[in-house]
Order: structure tokens, then sequence, then C-alpha cells
């Protein structure tokens, strides 16, 4: 599955929300994730629109965590 090309930290938030990541702090242009099952966290910048490679950084990093493909990933945020 394709990466969205046009989505904005707020978006990724909210759909990162699903899994079980909140909001923690933020820093400057920057939002810290929490999630606490497994515990993992992770930076994101609030940017509009996220640059495609950052956004699959991001999604691999939370795919890696949770112990599934990608793409899998991608279509439960997204699909």
């Amino acid at each position: 599955m394709k990466l969205p090309r046009d989505m904005d930290a707020a978006e990724l938030i909210k759909a990162l929300g699903r899994l079980g990541y909140r909001a923690v702090r933020q820093s400057g242009s920057h939002v810290r994730l929490q999630c606490d099952d497994p515990v993992h966290a992770i930076t994101i910048p609030n940017h509009r629109p996220l640059r495609v490679g950052t956004l699959a950084a991001i999604l691999a990093d939370v795919a890696a965590t949770h112990g599934v493909e990608r793409d899998a990933l991608i279509g439960l945020l997204f699909g």
C-alpha cells in the first residue's frame, strides 16, 4: 500500500491514537508521542505536510515496535 502524500502531523497523531499513542509533550515544532503497550515513544515533527521519507521512517518504527508489516500498519491506520 502506498504512503499518503499529503499527510500532516495532526492527521498522523490522530491515526496513531488508534494504537494507543498519546501526546505527552511538545517542544517547538515537535510532538512527543508515547504508547504504554508495548512501551514506545516517538517524536513527530509538527509540519504540514510531512515529508514522505519522514512519514515512512515513523511508520517503519511503529510497525517494528508492534510486530506488524509496514503495509499492514498503513492499511490499519489509513484504510
